[in-house]
């Protein structure tokens, strides 16, 4: 089975807001990021310290818990400390590329058909820069890119723009060559080869954690918002992990549409509901603030 090795993951290339691939659904960090990513573009890019304090409470996050979850975030590059009638924090415009990729991945969820276009990418990158070849690694696995040796990486080909951006983030473009095949010619069955150059039996255990986390929502959740951002939370990471592969190149008992199905069901029941809430929230700040908010610092 190809799997990638563990290893220190090197920082992001400087001036890039990449997605964080090591955040844990569930977590103060990755909830906050998914407030951020469904809403703070709604919100005109700005949010007060006090709000995104308050709104992190109704997900259960304490206050002093949240604030330094936000503090990570703003040394992540996502937020930046900004005064706008109050102390907040403003969208950084670098991240709007990550975001909006995000946005396609969660809420335009794409399937491959059999003899659709796949993409193949072969590199040759400099012992010099062995960082950057990991880090190119682990950026496509994340994508739901395949492995078929360590330097030639395969996936669907509507993914290739992915591939492309993540090559130009990078600065890894020149060692790169990007293919489009039909259908590949392997040894043997095409969906054995698939096994292979994807970790199925993990992708399924990622299938399989998400159905059993949201299996309590709404019901359990304090209200629509906090489900809401739950359900997208724990749903996020695997449009990116499940590339959408041919459903003839998979199992039989595959459990990828039924987390289809539920994240589909879930979100059209408390998407609009928990943006109603949001807005009331925000819009109602002035009275749910407490007098002592001017000591929530943003620096």
């Amino acid at each position: 089975m190809n799997r990638m090795p563990d290893a220190v993951v090197p920082p992001p290339v400087e001036g890039v807001i990449l997605d964080d691939i090591d955040a844990r659904p569930g977590s103060t960090a990755s909830l906050l990021r998914t407030f951020i990513g469904l809403y703070l573009r709604r919100l005109d890019d700005w949010i007060s310290a006090a709000d995104l304090v308050r709104i992190a409470g109704f997900l259960g996050i304490p206050a002093a818990t949240a604030r330094t979850g936000v503090t990570r975030l703003k040394q992540k590059g996502l937020l930046l400390a900004e005064r706008e009638g109050g102390i907040g924090y403003r969208l950084n415009p670098a991240a709007i590329p990550m975001l909006e990729r995000g946005d396609r991945r969660i809420f335009e969820v794409r399937q491959m058909a059999l003899g659709d276009p796949w993409c193949l990418l072969s590199f040759s990158i400099p012992e010099t820069r062995r960082d950057l070849r990991h880090q190119l690694r682990r950026r496509l696995q994340w994508i739901g890119c395949g492995m078929v040796s360590p330097a030639l990486w395969i996936c669907p080909g509507y993914l290739q723009d992915e591939v492309e951006e993540i090559l130009t983030e990078l600065h890894a473009r020149e060692w790169a060559t990007l293919f489009r095949t039909q259908t590949p010619e392997v040894a043997g069955p095409l969906a054995d080869a698939v096994s292979g150059w994807w970790d199925l039996t993990a992708l399924r255990a990622e299938h399989e954690l998400f159905q059993e986390s949201i299996a309590p929502l709404p019901d359990a959740a304090p209200g629509p918002f906090a489900a809401y951002v739950r359900l997208i939370d724990a749903w996020r990471v695997l449009p990116y992990r499940d590339p959408g592969l041919p459903a003839a190149l998979l199992p039989a008992d595959w459990p990828g549409h039924r987390s289809f199905d539920a994240h589909a069901r879930l979100s059209a029941q408390l998407a609009g509901p928990a943006w109603d809430f949001v807005r009331t929230a925000i819009a109602d700040r002035a009275s749910a603030r407490p007098d002592h908010d001017a000591a929530l610092s943003a620096d």
